[in-house]
C-alpha cells in the first residue's frame, strides 16, 4: 500500500468516506486535493490502479469511488462491474478526458461523470448527488422509481447533466451519435441508435425507421400520406420504413387493447 493511500485524510466535519482512483499521479493530487477541501468528506484514500483500490475497499467500508475510466489493467468500467456485486456497493462517480463512456457508465448505475480536468464546483455537485443517492436507497419506493427511470448525461456549456430517459420524446440518429429530442430541445449524445433501441426497448421505445427511434405511448398518429406511413409525435412527423410498418401497427394495436382493458 502506498504511503499516500494509507493516511487517508480525516475531516472533522464530515461522513463521507471517499476513494479516489486514479493511474496518473497528478490528475490524482488534483482530483485530492479538491475532496479533501470539501467539508463532507471525513476521510478519503487515494489508489494508482484497480488492484489497489480493491485492496482498499476489502480493509475497510467506503461511501463513494471516484474513478478513473482508462486504466491499465483491470479499468474503471471493469472495476465498477465487481463493485456493483458487494453485499453493500459503494456510489460510483467516473472521473474521466473522455465522453465516449458516458451510457456505459450510467448503465453500470454511476450516480455521476466528471470530465476532466476537474474542478472544486463540479466536484461538490457530484457529493450533492452522492447524498442525494443515499437517501433514496434508504427509501425503497424511491429507489424502485429512480432505477424505472434512469438519466443519461448530456453537455450543457460545458458541464453534464443528467437527463432522465422519461424526458426524452423521441430519438434521431446522426452517425455514430443520437440526438435525443424532449419537449424543451434537443442533445446530442455519443451512442448509436442500435444500442438505445437495445436498451431503451424495455421502456416502451420503438424503431420505426433506421435514423428514428420514438416513445410508442407518444404517439399521436400513424398517418398514410403519399411516400408511406409517418408517425406524429408533438406534431412532428416523422417516416415509418416499410419494414417496420407492421411492427409497429401491431404494437399500436396491443398498446390500446391495454388501455381499454384498464
Amino acid at each position: 500500500m502506498s504511503e499516500r493511500t494509507a493516511t487517508g485524510a480525516v475531516n472533522a466535519t464530515g461522513f463521507l468516506r471517499v476513494l479516489a482512483v486514479d493511474d496518473e499521479p497528478p490528475a490524482l493530487d488534483e482530483l485530492a486535493y479538491h475532496l479533501r477541501a470539501d467539508p463532507r468528506v471525513a476521510r478519503l484514500h487515494t489508489a494508482g490502479d484497480a488492484t489497489e483500490a480493491l485492496r482498499l475497499l476489502r480493509d475497510g467500508d467506503v461511501d463513494v469511488v471516484f474513478l478513473d475510466i482508462r486504466m491499465p489493467g483491470l479499468d474503471g468500467m471493469e472495476l465498477a462491474r465487481v463493485l456493483r456485486r458487494f453485499a453493500r456497493p459503494p456510489a460510483i462517480v467516473f472521473v474521466t478526458a473522455y465522453d465516449d463512456g458516458a451510457v456505459d457508465a450510467f448503465d453500470l448505475g454511476a450516480t455521476d461523470y466528471v470530465r476532466k480536468p476537474v474542478r472544486a464546483d463540479r466536484l461538490a455537485e457530484s457529493l450533492r448527488r452522492v447524498i442525494g443517492s443515499r437517501v433514496v436507497s434508504s427509501h425503497p419506493a424511491a429507489l424502485a422509481r429512480a432505477e424505472e427511470d434512469p438519466t443519461i448525461p448530456i453537455e450543457l456549456a460545458g458541464t453534464t447533466r443528467m437527463l432522465p430517459r422519461s424526458a426524452v420524446r423521441w430519438v434521431e440518429a446522426q452517425g455514430d451519435y443520437a440526438r435525443l429530442h424532449t419537449a424543451e430541445g434537443s442533445h446530442l449524445v455519443r451512442v448509436s441508435l442500435a444500442t438505445l433501441a437495445e436498451r431503451w426497448a424495455d421502456a416502451g421505445f420503438v424503431r420505426v425507421h433506421r435514423s428514428y427511434l420514438v416513445q410508442l405511448k407518444l404517439i399521436a398518429e400513424l398517418r398514410l400520406v403519399n411516400s408511406g406511413y409517418v408517425v406524429v409525435i408533438d406534431s412532428t412527423e416523422l417516416p415509418v420504413s416499410r419494414r417496420h410498418t407492421r411492427e409497429l401497427k401491431d404494437k399500436l394495436v396491443r398498446a390500446a387493447k391495454q388501455d381499454w382493458s384498464r
